[in-house]
């Protein structure tokens, strides 16, 4: 009975091991990345964009990309507002993914982008931290085209606002 006592114990240490505390989430180069980001800001000379939220908690991210005509990621940009996990997740994805190839990008899985963030994190956490690499999975598809401030909005058949007088 004792040596199955003692087996226990040592199996609960061990995942205990595994578990991270919410402490070890703020690990000092998710921190460097939260306080210095990397590329965080508007960029105007992006080719593909796209941005999302995650409505469980509030982040925001948003990614913007230029991509050479080789199909390569020459800069790649984030803003947003949330979470230190999302934030620096994001900082983090895009150090990592300019000079990368379309092909490489659509390599990278959302294990690599828990992997390259670092500390193990709850399932809820996750989802903070994959936010930045749901975004860019979407902007990669999201060109912007350079003449869509002078296109006409799209007309429903209905009267305009300035025909309802």
């Amino acid at each position: 009975m004792r040596a199955e006592s003692s087996q226990t114990q040592c199996a609960q240490q061990e995942c205990d091991k595994q578990m991270t505390s919410e402490q070890d989430i703020y690990e000092e180069h998710v921190l460097d990345h939260y306080e210095d980001p990397y590329h965080r800001g508007p960029f105007d000379q992006a080719t593909h964009a796209h941005e999302a939220d995650n409505p469980l908690c509030g982040d925001k991210i948003q990614i913007s990309l230029k991509l050479s005509d080789d199909g390569k990621v020459k800069e790649a940009w984030f803003d947003g507002e949330g979470c230190v996990i999302s934030q620096s997740s994001a900082s983090m994805l895009m150090e990592t993914i300019e000079g990368k190839s379309l092909e490489e990008l659509n390599e990278f899985t959302a294990e690599d982008m828990l992997a390259l963030f670092g500390p193990k994190l709850t399932p809820n956490r996750q989802k903070c931290c994959l936010l930045s690499w749901r975004v860019l999975q979407a902007a990669v598809h999201s060109p912007l085209d350079a003449d869509d401030d002078e296109m006409e909005t799209p007309s429903f058949g209905g009267p305009s606002l300035g025909e309802e007088t």
